[in-house]
C-alpha cells in the first residue's frame, strides 16, 4: 500500500509543534511497517506568518519521500476577522465559514498531488487548517484524520464538520478525544475509528546533570513547547510570580521552545528562557525539574508530559484540560489545579515532599512505557490502515 501523510509543516529542527511531531512519527511507523510512504507538507516554517520560507521540491528522508509545496496566497485580514469572531463565540454564515476556511493555510498543488498520486490511504492532520479541509473534500474515501480535536469554537464550524462526516475514519490520540468527536458530531459513524496515539522509546537520564552543567543550585519547574495564550503560558507566568511572592520560596521557572513570553520584573531573576534545545538537553532539563507544568486546556495528547514521565518527573496540569487531566488520572503521574490556591498547595507539596515527586514520576514512567510502547502503537496504526 502507498500511504500519504499530510501536515501543514514538516517536523524538523526549528519547528515546534505536537501535531507535526505526531504526524511525522506515525509516518516513520508506517515506513517500519513496510508501507511505501510519502510525506506532503508546505514550504512554511513559522506557524504565525505561514510564509513560504523553505524551498519547494522533493527529497528523501528516513525511508520516505518528502514533498514540499507552497502555501496559497491568502487574505489574512479576512481570515483573522472571522477567526476572532469564532473565538468570541459568534455564529458565522455559510459564506463566512467558507471564507474563513478558504483563507486559512492551504496549498492547491499539494491537494492536486493527493488526487493524482495514487495513494491507497491519506493520513492528515491536525483538523484546524484549510489544507486538511481541502484534503477531506478531495479524497474522503481514503482519508484518515489525525484530528487533534479540542473543545473549542473552531471544531464546531458546520462547514468543517460537514467534510469530516464523509471521510473514511479517524486516528484519535486519546479516549477523551474520541468522546469529544462524538459530542461535536452526534451523527459521526466512520468506517475506521481507532485510538492510535504516538510511540515513545524509553530513555534513561541523569537527573542531576542538567543543573550541574548550568551551575544551578535551586529547584525549578519546566514548560516545553509553544508559548501562547492557547497553551496557558501567561497563566503559568502569573502563577509562578504569585507563588514566589506569597511563599517566599526560591523556585525558578524554566522554558524551552518558541514564542514570546511577557515576564514581570519581579519574576525575571527566576526565569530562564532556553529557546530551542536538543532532544537530549530537553530530556535532561525534564529529568532535573521538580515538576513539568502544562497549563493548556486545549490538548488532544501531551507528548511532552509523556516525555517528562519517561524522565521520572511528575506533571502538574490545568484541571479544565480534559485530556491532560485524564493522562494524570490514568497514570497517577501528576496532579491538577483549577485556580491559583490549588496550584500553590500542590507546588508546595512537590517542593516539601520529594518522595511524592519520585512516586508520581515513577508511576508516570511505567504508564508511558506500557501505553505508548512503539510496537503497540505501530500495531494499532497497521490495523487502522488496513481496515476495510
Amino acid at each position: 500500500m502507498k500511504i500519504a501523510f499530510v501536515s501543514p509543516r514538516l517536523h524538523e529542527p526549528g519547528t515546534v509543534g505536537g501535531a507535526e511531531t505526531l504526524l511525522y512519527s506515525l509516518a516513520q511507523d508506517a515506513v517500519r511497517l513496510g508501507y511505501q510512504v510519502e510525506f506532503l507538507c508546505t514550504c512554511a516554517r513559522n506557524h504565525f506568518t505561514w510564509e513560504n520560507e523553505l524551498p519547494e521540491g522533493v527529497f528523501e528522508r528516513d525511508g520516505m519521500t518528502v514533498r514540499r509545496f507552497p502555501v496559497d496566497p491568502r487574505n489574512v485580514e479576512l481570515f483573522m476577522r472571522h477567526q476572532i469572531a469564532l473565538s468570541n463565540g459568534a455564529a458565522l454564515s455559510v459564506e463566512e465559514q467558507l471564507a474563513w476556511l478558504r483563507n486559512s493555510v492551504r496549498s492547491t498543488p499539494l491537494v492536486e498531488q493527493l488526487r493524482k498520486g495514487g495513494y491507497d490511504r491519506v493520513v492528515a492532520g491536525p483538523y484546524l487548517f484549510g489544507l486538511i479541509w481541502d484534503a477531506a473534500l478531495a479524497v474522503p474515501d481514503r482519508l484518515l484524520l489525525v484530528s487533534c480535536f479540542h473543545d473549542e469554537p473552531f471544531a464546531k464550524v458546520p462547514e468543517l464538520q460537514k467534510a469530516f462526516l464523509k471521510i473514511r475514519g479517524f486516528l484519535f490520540n486519546t479516549e477523551p478525544e474520541r468522546r469529544l468527536a462524538h459530542r461535536l458530531m452526534p451523527t459521526l459513524a466512520p468506517r475506521v475509528e481507532s485510538v492510535v496515539a504516538m510511540g515513545l522509546e524509553p530513555f534513561e537520564i541523569d537527573k542531576e546533570s542538567f543543573a550541574k552543567r548550568k551551575g544551578w543550585d535551586f529547584p525549578y519547574v519546566l514548560y516545553s513547547g509553544r508559548r501562547e495564550g492557547l497553551k496557558g503560558t501567561p497563566i503559568l507566568v502569573d502563577y509562578m510570580d504569585t507563588f514566589r511572592k506569597r511563599t517566599k520560596r526560591d523556585v525558578h521557572l524554566v522554558m524551552t521552545g518558541s514564542g514570546q513570553v511577557d515576564v514581570p520584573d519581579s519574576l525575571r531573576p527566576a526565569f530562564h528562557d532556553l529557546g530551542f534545545v536538543s532532544e537530549q538537553e530537553k530530556r535532561e532539563a525534564m529529568g532535573g525539574a521538580m515538576a513539568f507544568i502544562h497549563p493548556s486546556v486545549n490538548e488532544s495528547l501531551s507528548i511532552v508530559i509523556l516525555e517528562a514521565w519517561l524522565a521520572r518527573t511528575p506533571a502538574l496540569v490545568h484541571a479544565k484540560g480534559e485530556v491532560l487531566r485524564w493522562q494524570c488520572e490514568s497514570s497517577n503521574g501528576g496532579l491538577w489545579f483549577s485556580e491559583y490556591p490549588e496550584f500553590e498547595e500542590e507546588l508546595l507539596l512537590y517542593l516539601d515532599h520529594p518522595e511524592v515527586c519520585r512516586m508520581l514520576g515513577d508511576q508516570g514512567r511505567r504508564y508511558a512505557i506500557e501505553r505508548y510502547a512503539p510496537d503497540a502503537v505501530r500495531n494499532r496504526l497497521d490495523l487502522a490502515l488496513r481496515a476495510e
